[in-house]
């Protein structure tokens, strides 16, 4: 299983340097085998509607939540305790918390292209990595 971090997401959705690889990763691997959380998911919708794509963003939410079988992942009031806990732990910021929490939770390996990650025990992917390995 892996969590995708939002940065993985915005980069195809907003068809930046990387998309060419976050496509062949999504094309490469069964939907199924990938979360998102619901953090991710609120950043993105605020993202893209700050950038006037209301349309991207629903379109996201059918395509990819509703029709593909990406599942979505949550964590309860007790685990955003330790987020603040691996936040100080790993000086990372809290969003980047939050997605290392949910994936040690959920038993996932993280898929993102955040080096921040690399500071941490469990590390993290990046789409190419995943497809090479």
């Amino acid at each position: 299983m892996y969590l995708v971090d939002t940065n993985v997401w915005l980069e195809l959705l907003l068809e930046q340097e990387k998309a060419g690889e976050v496509l062949a990763f999504l094309q490469n691997t069964d939907a199924r085998d990938l979360v998102i959380t619901d953090f991710s998911l609120h950043s993105i919708g605020v993202i893209l509607t700050r950038l006037n794509k209301e349309s991207l963003f629903e379109d996201f939410l059918t395509d990819t939540i509703e029709d593909s079988g990406v599942g979505k992942v949550h964590l309860d009031t007790a685990e955003l305790k330790q987020v603040l806990v691996i936040g100080r732990q790993f000086r990372i910021d809290f969003d980047d918390s939050y997605q290392y929490v949910a994936a040690e939770k959920y038993g996932c390996a993280l898929v993102s292209f955040d080096t921040d990650f690399d500071r941490t025990e469990r590390g993290r992917k990046t789409p190419a990595g995943v497809l090479s390995a």
